[in-house]
């Protein structure tokens, strides 16, 4: 029996991370279907009123490295306290608010409060259980992203319903009731003194975050020209900087190094699955919002129940073994829906579940794959900076998925399709099918071991 008390409050606390993860994920994701409401009742653009998806995504990328940053110097029961507070007062402002700033206010202010979830997520298992249990731990946080990404849909179409949209804000304020039990079982750690924060390498990272994502989004070249000069002023900053933002050295981890740029790849390959499939839906087979929403249930529901199974395997069978059952997953996916892409959208739903599954196990198996090449002091901001990897991921491929999407292609890529009206989601697809088999190559390369053995002491 595990006489360590940060071990035995380590499933509690993770439990409660579950809920946690879940509403912040709804709350990102509910707001998407009733923008061209929104957009009409302020007499607004589509693009302008999407700030309310961007912003939040801005705010979310930046904030969960900061949080992370934060994480190594001050106590996570303070900052989760805060973030939680933050979050709740974003959802207050966007519940009462009566013009389009305020509500977007709201969402800023949420988006800032939330983006402590998903780096303390990470932090807590690292910290709270043992290395050969620290799998299903991760995998309770994918538990519930997937839960929330199949209540969103369906409550925002319920709420909408009967209601007005900004109402939508109503079931974030749940969170609070979490509060007073994280502040019960969240350990006092002792920390150094604090050191001196670097605001300037900081707000570097934050400005090359936000013009790439605009650029890419936007198509604006002088976006993305500014961005690289921001990211390059930043390189310059963390390798002059006596206290570093982030300190260079964490990137001369080979092993790290490798795990964030292929998590990159495998973020912005699995957001088509949640971006790309409602295009699909909507222009091949001409589906309106609510049955979008509900045809992606049955893969977000198998996804919550199958998470924790795929943590367990990576516990008792290695991260490589979890890795391959999750490639293979997303692979047969990928193929199935470049060939039968046309047909009934039911088989589309079905398809779906195997890229659902296959996402939340990869997710499980690179997050314990990278917390595993950690030294202890640099955990938070490590895996801040993976969990803010894979959102620029996310944000940068939608752009490049609309921008594709957008487009009419006659070109026949896969043999094996043979309806003409969606040719071009066939090619998407078979692309993204033969990436994840050079990933899964190169992973294989790389990690060859049952579980990744570093001589770091965690």
């Amino acid at each position: 029996m595990n006489s360590d008390p940060r071990h035995q409050k380590g499933p509690i606390l993770m439990r409660l991370m579950m809920f946690t993860v879940m509403i912040s994920s709804m709350s990102a994701l509910m707001f998407n279907v009733v923008l061209p409401q929104i957009s009409e009742e302020f007499h607004l653009s589509l693009a302008q009123v999407s700030w309310l998806s961007s912003a939040y995504t801005l705010i979310y990328a930046f904030g969960t490295v900061t949080y992370g940053k934060l994480a190594d110097r001050f106590q996570l029961k303070s900052l989760l306290t805060f973030g939680l507070l933050l979050f709740a007062a974003g959802s207050l402002i966007g519940l009462v608010s009566q013009t389009f700033w305020y509500a977007l206010l709201g969402r800023c202010l949420q988006s800032a409060g939330a983006a402590a979830v998903p780096a303390i997520a990470l932090i807590i298992p690292v910290r709270y259980f043992s290395l050969e249990k620290r799998g299903s731990a991760l995998s309770m946080s994918a538990v519930g992203v997937a839960l929330g990404s199949a209540l969103a849909p369906v409550i925002s179409a319920i709420v909408v319903s009967f209601a007005n949209w900004r109402w939508l804000f109503l079931p974030s304020l749940l969170i609070l009731l979490l509060l007073p039990f994280y502040r019960k079982y969240l350990e006092h750690e002792l920390k150094d003194a604090p050191r001196k924060f670097d605001w300037l390498g900081g707000s570097l990272l934050a400005m090359s975050i936000a013009l790439l994502l605009l650029g890419v989004t936007n198509r604006t070249w002088w976006y993305l020209i500014f961005g690289l000069a921001a990211l390059f002023l930043f390189i310059v900053r963390i390798r002059t900087a006596k206290e570093a933002f982030i300190q260079p050295q964490l990137f001369h981890n080979k092993k790290y190094a490798i795990g964030l740029a292929l998590a990159f790849l495998i973020s912005g390959i699995g957001i088509s699955l949640y971006f790309l499939t409602p295009i699909l839906f909507s222009e091949v087979y001409h589906l309106d919002s609510n049955w979008i929403g509900f045809a992606m249930v049955p893969a977000a529901v198998a996804s919550s129940i199958l998470g924790r199974k795929g943590g367990k395997l990576a516990d008792q069978k290695g991260n490589t073994y979890l890795f391959s059952i999750a490639s293979g997953s997303l692979i047969t996916c990928f193929v199935l829906l470049s060939i039968f892409t046309g047909i009934s959208p039911l088989w589309i739903s079905f398809f779906l579940i195997f890229g659902n599954v296959g996402q939340t196990f990869v997710q499980v198996s690179m997050s314990n794959l990278i917390s595993r090449t950690l030294p202890k002091d640099q955990v938070g901001v490590g895996m801040g900076l993976f969990s803010m990897t894979s959102f620029i991921a996310q944000g940068m491929a939608a752009g490049v998925y609309g921008i594709v999407a957008a487009q009419s292609s006659s070109v026949h890529w896969n043999p094996l399709h043979v309806d003409p009206s969606s040719y071009l989601f066939s090619d998407i697809y078979l692309v993204l099918a033969a990436m994840h088999v050079g990933i899964f190559w190169f992973y294989r390369l790389q990690f060859r071991t049952k579980n990744l053995n570093v001589s770091i002491e965690q």
